[in-house]
């Protein structure tokens, strides 16, 4: 759905190949209330979208974008990353192509977020989830086709690196 905050999104150009594209999420209920958490399929960076209500799920691409960028700022990026990912950010598509080794580690972010949750006394109502993305891609993932993990912060940051 275009709304005023997103229409420049709709207006870029499509891209054949687009980095930034294979992102996969999870509607899950924590407290109560709906979050999406979603990862980027080949470097696994986390994005945590929480206490979403039905008029925020009509905003879901600037909410996608706004937790991105805020997120990769948590993470220490530099400017020319943060244009790097404004420049090759598009619409969200919903796509039924399904990688479980995503989906796997979306599962155990799940229960990592609901720890430092319980751990912390937090509520989610009052979170942005910027700093639980960041918290979230400090941690190695592993993954189905590498022998070494994957740290998500480091391979997201390397990739909008190499992008021009």
């Amino acid at each position: 759905m275009v709304t005023e905050c997103s229409a420049w999104l709709y207006e870029m150009l499509n891209l054949e190949k687009n980095p930034l594209s294979g992102w996969h999420g999870h509607l899950v209920t924590i407290q109560c209330q709906n979050c999406i958490l979603m990862a980027h399929d080949r470097t696994r960076f986390p994005l945590v979208l929480p206490a979403l209500r039905k008029p925020k799920f009509a905003e879901l691409n600037e909410r996608f974008v706004d937790t991105f960028m805020n997120t990769l700022l948590k993470c220490g990026a530099t400017e020319v990353r943060l244009e790097a990912a404004d420049k090759y950010l598009r619409p969200l598509q919903i796509d039924t192509d399904c990688n479980r080794s995503v989906q796997g580690t979306i599962n155990r972010m799940k229960d990592e977020f609901d720890y430092q949750i319980y751990y912390d006394r937090l509520n989610i109502v009052e979170m942005t989830g910027y700093n639980a993305g960041a918290w979230l891609a400090d941690t190695p993932r592993s993954t189905k086709d590498q022998r070494n993990p994957i740290w998500p912060k480091e391979a997201m940051l390397t990739l909008l690196a190499s992008l021009k």
